[in-house]
């Protein structure tokens, strides 16, 4: 999907790792949540509440998904499924551009 229509965008970015990782919360009329982020090259590690399905619209990631042996790529078009309550490393090696959906 290229665009959302009929979003309210939260003009408030939630900001990581120094700035280094971005996101914007997106919230449909159906009260459904997506969040739309930048991360710039590096290493990071995050936590879940809730299942969270993320899907890379550029750049590549490796992951280390919980419960998989080794590390996983994903490039544009790809997407990755988190369970909730996990922990979850990446590896950027160039900006990633991704969406991130929650409770799905």
């Amino acid at each position: 999907m290229s665009e959302f229509s009929n979003v309210t965008v939260a003009t408030k970015a939630n900001i990581y790792f120094d700035g280094k990782v971005t996101s914007r919360k997106v919230t449909f009329a159906d009260g459904t949540v997506k969040t739309m982020g930048i991360m710039l090259p590096g290493e990071y590690e995050f936590g879940t509440e809730q299942t969270e399905l993320m899907e890379i619209q550029a750049g590549t990631l490796d992951v280390h998904l919980p419960g998989k042996a080794g590390i996983q790529t994903f490039g544009p078009g790809d997407s990755f499924n988190v369970p909730a309550k996990a922990t979850f490393k990446v590896i950027a090696e160039s900006v990633v551009d991704y969406i991130c959906s929650y409770g799905v």
